[in-house]
């Protein structure tokens, strides 16, 4: 067991979370307690913003008030991250999404647009095909793992080429809920386990404290997504064909490691051809934009950015 072993989670908020500039709410849908904050005036359209992985509501924080000009802003925890509930071998698309199905009746209650990052794009994508007849205004997807978070997928790397060996580092030396904490071991590991690229991504160069959006991040997520327990009852292809609703897709970085033959990004160009032949191919519109030099979190790196690409596409809708 390492130092942090069951430090960090709902049961120790002293130890996990800190002060934001938002109040932050709890929706409790049955099963979990969804954390969440709201900005804006209620009589905006209405829009849920659905964080990646190991990303809690304040990575939209600064975004957050530029996008208040333009609508209700609602920011939520997914179950396992942030304030909301851990949920033990629950991890799954399609629970996270239903998850968000009873946030959009019980807390917005109304018709909204949606826009995840990453994983959230991910759920952003179920959305789209499966939320109940007008929930859903449109939907972005920032930079999702279309494919390459799979582990079969049926185009490009699978996530074994991906971040995958990130994943699987948490699960080994953090734990299911924290439960082995080794955060020293994790790092002193890093170099030895990982591609160049991916140690980048892991961020823990001369780091001797867990970043805080890992405290508030059940590394039992990654494991799901790794064991391909995550999407096993939700294959992309299906979901991606079942789209009914308008979507923009944003595609930031991407290239193939030279080296070990990785995805370096979310998702491969060929990937992205895929979802949008797929989308199309079941009667839905599909806007794609290619952002090649914007890293994974265009939110979080260029806030101005995202909000003009987004009120640009979404305007279309509230005209």
């Amino acid at each position: 067991m390492g130092r942090y072993a069951g430090v960090f989670g709902p049961h120790a908020p002293e130890a996990t979370y800190v002060a934001h500039d938002y109040a932050e709410q709890l929706f409790d849908t049955g099963e979990v307690e969804l954390n969440y904050a709201v900005t804006g005036r209620s009589d905006k359209p209405a829009l849920l913003l659905i964080p990646g992985q190991s990303e809690s509501w304040w990575g939209y924080e600064a975004v957050m008030p530029l996008l208040a000009e333009h609508f209700h802003v609602h920011a939520v925890d997914l179950r396992g991250q942030g304030r909301s509930t851990r949920t033990p071998f629950r991890y799954t698309l399609d629970n996270i999404g239903n998850d968000l199905v009873r946030f959009l009746d019980g807390v917005i209650g109304r018709p909204a647009f949606i826009s995840g990052l990453s994983s959230g794009g991910l759920a952003s994508a179920w959305l789209s095909a499966y939320a109940k007849p007008g929930q859903v205004i449109a939907a972005c997807w920032e930079d999702p793992p279309f494919f390459s978070s799979e582990t079969a997928p049926v185009v490009g790397p699978p996530i074994t080429d991906s971040i995958g060996p990130l994943f699987g580092m948490w699960a080994k030396y953090l734990g299911d809920q924290w439960s082995v904490g080794d955060w020293d071991g994790f790092v002193a590991a890093v170099p030895e386990e990982l591609a160049d690229w991916q140690a980048h991504v892991a961020l823990v160069v001369g780091t001797e404290e867990p970043a805080q959006n890992l405290r508030e991040y059940d590394p039992e997520w990654g494991k799901a997504f790794i064991t391909g327990a995550f999407a096993a009852s939700c294959p992309h292809h299906v979901m991606l064909s079942q789209v009914k609703v308008p979507v923009l897709f944003t595609h930031h970085f991407r290239m193939i490691d030279e080296s070990s033959g990785g995805l370096i990004g979310a998702c491969s160009d060929v990937q992205a051809g895929r979802v949008t032949q797929l989308v199309k191919g079941g009667g839905a519109t599909l806007t794609y934009r290619s952002f090649p030099m914007t890293g994974h979190s265009m939110h979080g790196q260029d806030p101005a950015m995202f909000v003009e690409t987004f009120v640009d596409w979404s305007s279309t809708f509230t005209r």
